[in-house]
């Protein structure tokens, strides 16, 4: 599984010029579903991304997290960061894992978040064109792979 995370001060997302979920602070994640994914990755990163410490702290210190400071997150499925761009130059989605497996797995990953403690999740809309729109903070972004995590 991999994902994006984004601090922003803001960030929504529209279908058809229907915003169907917006954030104040928080993380904007844009999450690929690779097809040899599980339960146990979802878990494994939303673990990861709520203990995240990169919100400012009293000294200007990037020691707060997700749960520290009780922001909110928009989480958005992006098979495009499945993208393999090895050959050639047009990408190939292949091991991106088929709509069957990951909205399951999507909605898992959401669910693990607020079991987490996040109070507020948001999401788009799964297989849709999507729009969206933030204000990364910092910038800070920052990308994760759970499979860097199993070597």
């Amino acid at each position: 599984m991999k994902a994006v995370i984004q601090r922003v001060t803001s960030a929504s997302v529209a279908v058809e010029g229907e915003t169907l979920g917006a954030i104040d602070r928080g993380y904007l994640i844009l999450l690929g579903v690779h097809e040899s994914d599980t339960e146990a990755e979802a878990e494994l990163l939303a673990k990861k991304v709520v203990n995240l410490r990169v919100f400012e702290d009293e000294d200007g210190k990037m020691n707060l997290s997700l749960l520290d400071t009780g922001l909110s997150c928009l989480v958005i499925s992006q098979f495009t960061l499945l993208a393999n761009t090895r050959k050639g130059n047009r990408p190939s989605f292949i091991e991106a894992a088929r709509p069957e497996q990951a909205v399951p797995l999507y909605e898992h990953f959401m669910e693990q978040l607020k079991a987490l403690g996040v109070k507020e999740v948001r999401h788009g809309q799964f297989g849709a064109d999507m729009a969206v729109s933030l204000i990364n903070d910092g910038p800070v972004t920052i990308v994760l792979d759970t499979d860097t995590w199993k070597k």
